[in-house]
C-alpha cells in the first residue's frame, strides 16, 4: 500500500470517527430539546358547555391593566389531544393560557355519571401542562376555574398532586365551584348545611370522590374561592354553600385559604366571568 492510500484510509478512519461521534452527541440519551424558560403559567379553565371565549373577559382585563403580555390558547380535542395556538416568548410576563375544551361538557359516550366522567377528563388539564412542558421551562402553575372547570382542576389536582413529573401548584382560584352539587342535580342535597369546620352535613357523588384532597392537596399551595349571591343564598345555577363545601377539602392543607362573596344581579353565575370585581380579586391575588 502506497503512503498517499494510507493517508487516504487513515483520513477516512478519522472521518468515520468524527461523525460516530458527532451523533452520539446530538442523540445523546436523556439530552433535551433547548426549552424557553417562562415564568409561572397561568391556566384558565372554563365551564360547562361553554369555551374559552368564557375567560377572554378576565384574560383580557389583566393584559390591559399590565398584569400579562403573553395570552395563548390550547384547544383541548375530546380524545384529549392538545394544540397550542400562539407562542409564549422568553422574558414574557405571567404568561396566560386559556383551555378550550372541545367536549366542553366533559361527558365521554354513554357517561352520564358527572363524577366518573370528571374523573375521566380531569386529563384534559393534565394534558395541556404536559403539552407546555414539551416547549417551556416552569417549576409552578397557577390554576384558575369557572363552574365545571373547577371539577376539572380538582380532579387534575386530586390524582396529579404527588406526581413527581408535574409542576407544583402555586395558587389556585376558584369560581362558582360546584364541589357540592348544583341547583337541579339529580340527587344532590337540596340544602347544604356546614359544619363550623367547613365540612357539608349532606354530600352527593362527586363530593364524595373528592374526599381525597384532604389528604392530596399541595401543602404550598394558595387558594381563592369566589362565589355569588343574587340575594337567595345562590348565584341562579349553584349554592353558595356548596362552592364553599370546598374549604373543607383543602383548608387543612393549603399554604392558605380565603373566600370572597360577590352579591348583587352581577353574582350570577354566568356574569361572575364578567365582573370586574372578580377581575380585580383575581390580579391582585394572582400577581
Amino acid at each position: 500500500m502506497t503512503k498517499k492510500h494510507k493517508a487516504f484510509g487513515i483520513s477516512a478512519i478519522i472521518a468515520a470517527l468524527l461523525l460516530i461521534l458527532g451523533f452520539y452527541v446530538i442523540n445523546k440519551p436523556g439530552q433535551q430539546q433547548h426549552k424557553t424558560a417562562i415564568a409561572t403559567p397561568t391556566l384558565f379553565v372554563h365551564g360547562w358547555g361553554s369555551s374559552y371565549r368564557a375567560e377572554e373577559s378576565m384574560t383580557n382585563y389583566a393584559k390591559q391593566h399590565n398584569f400579562t403580555n403573553s395570552i395563548i390558547r390550547a384547544d383541548v380535542s375530546p380524545a384529549g389531544k392538545v394544540s397550542l395556538w400562539g407562542t409564549i416568548k422568553n422574558g414574557a410576563k405571567n404568561p396566560i393560557i386559556e383551555v378550550n375544551l372541545l367536549n366542553n361538557k366533559s361527558l365521554s359516550t354513554g357517561e352520564t355519571n358527572q363524577a366518573v366522567a370528571f374523573k375521566k377528563s380531569s386529563n384534559y388539564i393534565k394534558n395541556v401542562i404536559t403539552a407546555l412542558q414539551a416547549k417551556y421551562q416552569f417549576k409552578q402553575v397557577n390554576l384558575v376555574g369557572h363552574s365545571m372547570g373547577n371539577l376539572q382542576i380538582a380532579y387534575y389536582l386530586l390524582n396529579n398532586a404527588d406526581n413527581p413529573h408535574m409542576p407544583r401548584l402555586n395558587k389556585q382560584v376558584s369560581i362558582a365551584g360546584h364541589y357540592n352539587g348544583f341547583l337541579g342535580q339529580q340527587n344532590a342535597p337540596r340544602k347544604i348545611v356546614l359544619e363550623p369546620n367547613g365540612k357539608p352535613t349532606q354530600v352527593d357523588t362527586g363530593y364524595r370522590g373528592l374526599l381525597g384532597l384532604r389528604k392530596k392537596f399541595p401543602t404550598n399551595a394558595a387558594v381563592l374561592n369566589i362565589y355569588g349571591d343574587t340575594g337567595k343564598g345562590n348565584d341562579g345555577s349553584v349554592a353558595v354553600n356548596s362552592a364553599r363545601s370546598y374549604r373543607y377539602l383543602v383548608e387543612k392543607r393549603a399554604r392558605s385559604y380565603q373566600e370572597k362573596e360577590i352579591t348583587g344581579p352581577q353574582a350570577q353565575h354566568s356574569k361572575l366571568h364578567e365582573n370586574t370585581k372578580v377581575d380585580c380579586l383575581l390580579v391582585n391575588f394572582l400577581w
